[in-house]
């Protein structure tokens, strides 16, 4: 979720004191950049994307410039940032630096975590130098696969020998920690490729991995494929493989501590946390979205049009709503459920001044008696067979 305003809006927001701080906002504030630029599309990506030219990019460096000036974060110190895309890492070492500079000077705050997207083949020394001059403690790096017939499936623009390539001058630079994303479910892969995946991901170190399974989003290179019969979704053989990651990971060292996320101890992205957890967040960017001072609301999609808003102090939003302590609670249970740690019922009680709805708490004792979450003391965790099906009990513990 990521940010932007209405004039009416952009006042509200404004006059709202540092003080007015409800418990349910929490102390956390995150900020993600959206850096939309692509070299090209990938095949399964849904994100909002662009190909960029030099007036593109120095045209969007400059709306950031104007962005981050207008938030009105007084009071609050950043705690993470995340360049995420698209894809941030396409941009020069210079663009790079002036992004950073940006942050820097328009939020204050000891950052506990800097993540920069990348994908392998836009790793370069340069880039890496300046990041790591800016501060940047984190490289989250596309890898998606080892396997070059199954990348050229996604419609990647790496290999295998430019992912290694790229690992090693991440680590040479010293970073503080590196994830590697993985998909799996891929047309074509089975669960021995998948495994041989994994092996080699463990194989390089990374702090952290994050497993999505492959999803057909419409508008999509894949989708198109899917509608017209030429790949075909298998239900089973994701299960097959969700467990496989589940396994597989744990086995060579990895906390799961989240449905598709796994980390060394002290490891966790502590940036995607702050947003399951439902504390506050400012996007800047176009379709960055955001979740602050009781708002939630997303910039349009579309970069002209961003830039309008921005450069007018009149932003362009889409998905815009009020937060209340009933909606925080939903969302705070249903993403909450999907961490290893599960939810404890009595904090989150606490935290939103209010109970679970009758509804909610007989959802919880029918998942209990199905074998699909496990409570225990005032704390509810989904079971194995829970975590094969979250999204189908987010939707059935929504109002």
């Amino acid at each position: 979720m990521q940010s932007g305003l209405k004039a009416t809006v952009e006042t509200k927001k404004n006059e709202l004191s540092s003080e007015f701080q409800p418990k349910w906002w929490g102390k956390t504030l995150g900020l993600y950049v959206h850096v939309p630029f692509c070299a090209t599309s990938c095949d399964f990506c849904a994100f909002y994307q662009v190909q960029g030219d030099r007036a593109g990019i120095r045209a969007y460096l400059e709306g950031i410039e104007e962005e981050a000036a207008q938030a009105a974060v007084a009071g609050q110190e950043l705690r993470t940032c995340f360049f995420g895309g698209g894809t941030p890492g396409l941009l020069k070492a210079k663009d790079l630096q002036i992004l950073c500079e940006t942050v820097r000077r328009n939020f204050r705050g000891s950052l506990a975590e800097w993540t920069v997207e990348m994908a392998p083949s836009t790793v370069k020394i340069d880039k890496l130098k300046v990041l790591k001059e800016q501060g940047v403690t984190r490289i989250s790096m596309g890898v998606q696969s080892f396997d070059d017939a199954l990348l050229e499936k996604l419609g990647r623009q790496h290999s295998r020998k430019q992912i290694l390539k790229a690992y090693d001058l991440i680590r040479e630079e010293g970073f503080e920690s590196v994830n590697l994303d993985l998909i799996f479910a891929i047309p074509g892969q089975n669960e021995a490729r998948l495994k041989e995946d994994i092996r080699q991901a463990a194989q390089l170190g990374p702090d952290h991995l994050s497993t999505y399974c492959l999803t057909f989003e419409e508008d999509t290179a894949l989708f198109v494929q899917l509608s017209e019969g030429k790949v075909a979704l298998d239900v089973e053989l994701e299960t097959c493989l969700y467990l496989t990651c589940w396994e597989e990971l744990e086995r060579l060292g990895y906390e799961q501590y989240e449905i598709s996320n796994f980390a060394r101890r002290g490891k966790q992205c502590l940036h995607n946390v702050n947003t399951w957890k439902m504390d506050q967040w400012i996007g800047l960017g176009p379709s960055a979205a955001s979740q602050f001072r009781g708002r939630r609301y997303s910039n349009v999609p579309d970069l002209d049009r961003w830039l309008e808003g921005v450069k007018a102090n009149h932003p362009n939003l889409i998905d815009q709503s009020d937060l209340n302590e009933a909606l925080l609670l939903e969302d705070a249970l249903i993403f909450g459920l999907r961490m290893s740690d599960g939810v404890d019922l009595n904090e989150l009680q606490e935290r939103f001044g209010r109970k679970l709805t009758r509804s909610q708490s007989k959802t919880i004792e029918a998942l209990e008696s199905d074998g699909k979450l496990r409570k225990s003391g005032g704390r509810i965790r989904l079971t194995k067979a829970g975590r094969l099906l979250s999204d189908a009990v987010g939707r059935t513990l929504m109002v």
